[in-house]
């Protein structure tokens, strides 16, 4: 039996296994992608030298991988929490109508984002709120990564069209904007 078959019948023998070690460490969604990683990880490896136990390389492999994701969710949760205390922006004027002007244009862009269909709304929110990526998003909303496209292209779109029909008719009733707006 060769190297490269010596690999793939322990990652096919022992796949759940590598689950199990996996899935105690890292959330369920994302055990698929580390299993699949070990895999490409030990092939790569046994095409450079020969692993003489391949099981136990496929388990410290995974092993290693998920502590390694952990670590990075738990770096990015907290950056994303370092983010929020402090604005990039100064949220502080010195004009009383330029913060009135700028919280009233928040609540256009909130009015804006509810009126979007639930799909598009979820995509949307968590690229421009979260600031998450398209692969994160297709990740989490169990999605492809095209539709998460076409769902922030879409929110953008209808968003932008929403506030620029609420700014151009400061005087009309909001209620009625909204309506005109969901009719199209």
């Amino acid at each position: 039996m060769d190297n490269k078959s010596n690999i793939f019948s322990s990652f096919v023998k022992y796949t759940g296994q590598i689950r199990r070690v996996i899935s105690n460490i890292v959330k369920p969604e994302d055990v698929d992608d580390i299993v699949q990683d070990t895999f490409v990880r030990g092939y790569e490896a046994e095409l450079k030298q020969e692993i003489k136990y391949a099981r136990s390389y496929m388990l410290t492999t995974a092993k290693n991988l998920a502590l390694n994701h952990k670590a990075k969710s738990a770096e990015k949760l907290n950056q994303s929490i370092e983010d929020l205390s402090q604005s990039p922006v100064s949220l502080l004027t010195d004009n009383f109508e330029d913060n009135f002007e700028s919280k009233e244009r928040f609540l256009h862009f909130v009015k804006a984002a509810q009126q979007l269909s639930g799909p598009v709304r979820k995509c949307f929110i968590l690229k421009k709120v979260y600031g998450l990526t398209q692969k994160e998003i297709a990740n989490y909303l169990q999605i492809s990564e095209s539709t998460v496209e076409k769902h922030v292209a879409k929110g953008l779109l209808l968003s932008v069209q929403y506030m620029e029909s609420i700014e151009q008719s400061p005087t009309r009733d909001t209620q009625q904007t909204v309506k005109e707006f969901k009719s199209r």
